[in-house]
């Protein structure tokens, strides 16, 4: 059986349109019949449709500017024209500009379908092609992930476990630390992957407009609602909803999506029909919704609903291995992005951005580079490009960082440097500090090929912590 369609009929004349409607009812589609062009646009920005049927002859804005307008707009929808015999160089002019085919009035019932039939088939085609591009481009969105840090290790095992369920996901983690692309991977690596991905951000929504933008709105349902409107959670039927910073939910707010979370069933405001989704939850927030519930901020029960399968992300100080690897991202597709020449990072100014503590975390380290790729004139972007608070945290001459998995032979050797190099050069001081004679250290220096001069950043790419001695 073939999966129902979204059309909208376009005709002012009220005994074609309505002839049209119950065809394509009796076909299992979703159909919606208006009177204007102006209607039309406005149904389909309230909910796109696979296929539009239109007069070309109509009051208002004509058939030919409809037809330019929603192509411009919604490009993959499908166009079948109707007209009058005499105006079927209009319908073939139609065809030039987007239409996809043309029915001469009155319309002949047994074409008819064969149209519609082949118009659905050709916008399934589309879709699937642009489907499969994207994923090509996107390989499961798993490639806009870098990291290679332990905690990320723990969340890719993760989400290679729940991706294949519908099991409901909670996503915990600092602002910036990649919440939305998580939740992309999951429904990119999910049986899901074909349906739509809609987010929705709780926070962004006061109280009066997060029931219709979940569950949308029948037309009159408020001053205002001109046109029905379908809701993000049944945009989402058949795939994924990410509901962003649902810790910002009011507590009414919570009580309205408890009750479809575990029903999956809900009404479109001011309708009486009762609507049944297929529609995956991932959520996500910065807050800490533990001690949310224990203030009385949010609710238990939901809490407990979403918090089936929690994945916390980590910060990027908990992972600074992983700031080379996304240095070099990010200034590679900024300088694409800004047609610059690509850039390279000194090992100082390298090691000051792995000690930094980065706050806004990943997205504060994407805008600085981007920064340093527009105001940097240099190849080589130096310490002294870095902001003062990143410089500010340049290490005691007496301290160093090292990568668990570095080895002894090369620990040694950078041990040595930096004591010659920052602490003092004098031999027979050095070789005191170190605890050894000053005959060894010149052996070591020696066979090391050590020299004096700045101390070089390790070349190390194990994952692992960050120790100080």
């Amino acid at each position: 059986m073939k999966p129902r369609a979204h059309i909208l009929v376009v005709d002012d004349e009220i005994n074609i349109r309505g002839a049209l409607v119950t065809m394509l009812e009796k076909k299992g589609h979703q159909v919606r019949g208006v009177a204007t062009a102006e209607e039309g646009l406005a149904q389909l920005e309230a909910a796109p449709a696979e296929l539009v049927i239109t007069d070309l002859r109509m009051p208002g804005i004509g058939g030919m500017e409809f037809l330019s307008r929603l192509k411009e707009t919604w490009p993959d929808t499908e166009v079948v024209v109707m007209t009058a015999y005499g105006s079927i160089d209009t319908a073939v002019e139609a065809m030039r500009c987007g239409a996809y085919d043309y029915l001469t009035k009155p319309i002949d019932r047994e074409r008819f379908p064969i149209v519609v039939d082949k118009a659905l088939e050709r916008h399934a085609l589309t879709t699937e092609n642009k489907q499969l591009r994207d994923r090509l481009e996107t390989r499961t969105r798993f490639d806009q992930m870098v990291g290679e840090s332990e905690p990320m290790q723990r969340v890719y095992s993760l989400v290679e476990m729940v991706a294949d369920s519908d099991v409901t996901v909670l996503l915990t983690g600092e602002s910036g630390t990649g919440k939305e692309l998580i939740s992309r991977a999951i429904h990119h690596k999910s049986p899901r992957a074909d349906g739509p991905f809609i987010t929705m951000n709780c926070g962004a929504l006061p109280d009066n407009l997060f029931e219709s933008e979940l569950f949308g709105y029948e037309k009159g349902a408020f001053t205002g609602a001109m046109a029905t409107k379908m809701g993000r959670f049944e945009l989402a039927d058949g795939g994924t909803l990410l509901l962003d910073e649902v810790g910002e939910l009011s507590l009414k707010s919570q009580v309205d999506f408890l009750r479809v979370l575990e029903t999956k069933e809900f009404r479109r405001l001011g309708g009486t029909k009762l609507l049944k989704v297929d529609t995956r939850i991932i959520a996500a927030t910065n807050r800490n919704l533990e001690e949310a519930v224990k203030q009385g901020d949010f609710r238990e029960d939901l809490y407990y609903r979403l918090n089936v399968v929690p994945i916390r992300l980590p910060p990027l100080r908990d992972r600074a291995d992983d700031v080379p690897l996304l240095v070099d991202r990010f200034l590679a597709e900024c300088s694409a992005q800004h047609h610059r020449e690509p850039k390279d990072v000194s090992r100082e100014a390298m090691r000051l951005l792995r000690l930094y503590g980065w706050p806004g975390n990943i997205r504060q380290l994407r805008n600085l580079m981007e920064r340093l790729v527009v105001t940097v004139k240099d190849s080589m972007i130096q310490p002294e490009h870095l902001p003062e608070e990143i410089q500010a945290g340049k290490e005691d001459a007496r301290t160093m960082v090292v990568t668990l998995g570095t080895s002894l032979d090369q620990l040694e050797r950078e041990v040595i440097q930096r004591t010659l190099t920052e602490i003092t050069n004098h031999r027979e001081k050095a070789a005191k500090l170190l605890g050894i004679s000053l005959r060894a250290l010149q052996y070591k220096i020696g066979s090391s090929r050590i020299t004096v001069g700045p101390f070089p950043h390790s070349e190390s790419t194990a994952a692992g912590t960050r120790r100080r001695f």
